[in-house]
């Protein structure tokens, strides 16, 4: 088993087995890079970053090429995690045509007026593309979980909301992603583990660095104090979803650098799994190619 291999295996959230948040690190390196100098393992993983990006690239035009499958991936983590970072770093090599970015925000009242997996449907990725949710459909078992109160706008038969509420919705979501991958939509998911002083500490970077306070919201310190029971919301959902066909990732979030690496190389080891080939050219197709290579070789040697 390489490195990489033993690293996101470290990471998985076996299916099956309880997720274990509170219980992970959130500044975790493994113990392939614990032995390391700070600025060591910074590089390190750096260079990792760059790798995975290109064979991600690679991995990209060979998905878009063969167009049989389509590749979902999840974003889920507590505010100032850093998704929109691991969008636009792991995603830059990535040719823009074969990749889609879906943000949910509050559901519109159309949307209300289907079940909770209706808009996610239409958000999905087609075959040959690279899909990715920055928050998804687990918000419906993680922020409204905290906030039951977000359920009325719903207008959801009468019943109970307890648990039983909730495992029908995680039995509901484990189905739906098992139909997607039977039908080629392979999934993949990351919960970015954050700690909450380092949440704290990028709360803060937002109002002190010049040309950031935007992206600072005052509501997110409300949801901040009731950090444990985002965590609990997650570790219930990540423990009855982390199936086979959708695993989920628990990454260490407090340094970018690892986050960035460890998710690039998920999708490149996932992208491989496929074992994807190139399209065959018929006979037709290659004798009608060698009639136009000449063509153009004659051409150029006219002039």
């Amino acid at each position: 088993m390489t490195t990489r291999e033993r690293l996101l295996e470290r990471f998985l959230v076996v299916p099956g087995e309880a997720a274990r948040i509170a219980e992970r690190e959130t500044a975790s390196t493994g113990p392939e890079l614990a032995g390391l100098a700070r600025d060591e393992r910074e590089q390190r993983a750096k260079d990792a970053i760059a790798l995975g990006i290109a064979e991600l690239s690679e991995a990209q035009e060979l998905l878009w090429a063969s167009d049989r499958y389509a590749l979902l991936v999840v974003l889920q983590a507590m505010d100032a995690a850093g998704k929109d970072s691991v969008i636009k770093h792991v995603m830059s090599g990535v040719n823009p045509q074969g990749v889609q970015v879906a943000s949910f925000k509050q559901p519109s009242s159309t949307e209300l007026d289907h079940d909770f997996l209706w808009r996610i449907s239409g958000a999905l990725p087609e075959r040959g593309r690279i899909g990715i949710f920055n928050r998804s459909h687990y918000e419906e078992v993680v922020a409204l979980k905290v906030h039951p109160e977000w359920l009325e706008p719903q207008r959801l038969p009468p019943g109970g909301r307890g648990e039983a509420f909730w495992q029908e919705r995680y039995e509901d979501i484990n189905a739906f992603e098992r139909h997607l991958d039977r039908n080629g939509t392979k999934i993949v998911k990351f919960f970015l583990h954050v700690s909450k002083e380092v949440q704290k500490e990028r709360f803060l970077a937002r109002l002190d660095v010049p040309g950031k306070e935007w992206k600072f919201n005052a509501a997110d310190v409300a949801e901040r104090a009731r950090f444990d029971d985002y965590i609990s919301a997650f570790e219930d959902a990540l423990t009855a979803t982390s199936t086979p066909w959708a695993p989920w990732y628990v990454v260490p979030a407090d340094h970018w650098w690892l986050t960035q690496a460890l998710v690039a190389w998920a999708l490149v080891e996932k992208l491989r799994s496929l074992d994807l080939r190139w399209p065959e050219v018929s006979a037709a197709d290659h004798a009608a190619n060698l009639e136009a290579r000449k063509a153009l070789e004659a051409e150029t040697a006219a002039r």
